[in-house]
């Protein structure tokens, strides 16, 4: 299982700079998979000033592949 931005396929890494779907920019800090196979995962992240927040995946535009879950 992979987290990727949904548009690139590109793999998602810590460090990453994205934006969230309301324009906000941030910086992926830590992901975790999805724990049941109806669930998304959590992402979280630190904005422009050191705030963090934990977000389901697809508020940055990514998402699980190659799920063996479902």
């Amino acid at each position: 299982m992979q987290l990727v931005y949904t548009e690139t396929q590109t793999p998602v890494q810590v460090g990453d700079i994205t934006s969230t779907f309301r324009g906000e920019d941030v910086t992926v800090t830590y992901f975790r998979p999805p724990h049941k196979p109806a669930s998304s995962g959590k992402i979280s992240v630190k904005d422009e000033n050191d705030r963090t927040a934990e977000y389901y995946v697809g508020v940055i535009g990514a998402e699980w592949i190659n799920r063996e879950d479902r």
